[in-house]
């Protein structure tokens, strides 16, 4: 791994012992990437100097953005400035997106009226983001907190129940509120561990969540992948998968 160019590396942080990248990581591995996992968590430490990765993922997990307590947290926001300080591109994926947020100076915050998205929830192009959503798409939420829009930052996506779902700042540094590295397994893994809290205001029980991945997922992978390679992936990462070369 420390043979790879900057371009061929990702720095992925997990907020649980069991997170996988899932979906996120199988695009990214067919465009020759490799992987270094972070757990804070669990004892990992966080590299302050970023100059070897071309992507840094924070995904989400079952903690508050606000839980300063939480070693994860309190990790993550120390570290982030370095990322934020960087040329590094950033993806912070539910709680990875809130605490960016937080880190820029936005709130993160639960609905007055408790309402949450867990399950499948429209989220709709804002006039910013029409080149890279759809007027609306189904996506795959479990969150009872939302971030809002830091200083500097886009709106690309909103919906309904938390307006703010996507933003960027300068084309770096993204943050989305819903999970697309939910595949089928993940799915099923997060059903199975924490199937009993989906019934929370607004929340869909597994059944209709299985409804909903039969009936959506496809579409959104297909997202997924198409944002992937016009946000995420180095074009010269691109090129080299369709010559079927790795470069090192």
């Amino acid at each position: 791994m420390n043979e790879l160019s900057p371009v061929k590396r990702v720095l992925m942080v997990f907020n649980s012992a069991t997170g996988q990248p899932g979906r996120v990581g199988a695009v990214l591995r067919r465009y020759g990437y490799e992987f270094d996992i972070r757990r804070p968590g669990e004892g990992d430490v966080l590299p302050t100097d970023m100059s070897g990765y071309h992507l840094a993922i924070v995904f989400g997990g079952p903690m508050s953005a606000n839980d300063d307590h939480e070693v994860n947290v309190a990790q993550i926001m120390e570290w982030l400035p370095n990322v934020a300080n960087s040329k590094v591109m950033y993806l912070g994926i539910c709680l990875g997106a809130q605490l960016m947020a937080r880190h820029l100076g936005a709130d993160v915050q639960p609905r007055a009226d408790g309402m949450t998205e867990i399950g499948y929830y429209p989220v709709q192009a804002t006039e910013a983001g029409t080149d890279l959503f759809p007027d609306e798409m189904m996506v795959y939420h479990w969150h009872s907190e939302g971030f809002g829009l830091p200083d500097g930052a886009q709106l690309m996506a909103s919906g309904s129940v938390f307006p703010h779902q996507a933003y960027h700042i300068e084309g770096r540094i993204w943050g989305i509120q819903f999970h697309p590295e939910v595949d089928d397994e993940t799915h099923e893994r997060w059903l199975e561990k924490a199937g009993d809290n989906t019934n929370r205001p607004n929340g869909q029980n597994p059944d209709q969540q299985r409804a909903g991945r039969a009936k959506y997922d496809a579409a959104f992978g297909a997202w997924f992948e198409g944002f992937a390679t016009r946000v995420l992936i180095d074009q010269r990462a691109i090129v080299d998968a369709s010559l079927g070369v790795c470069s090192t």
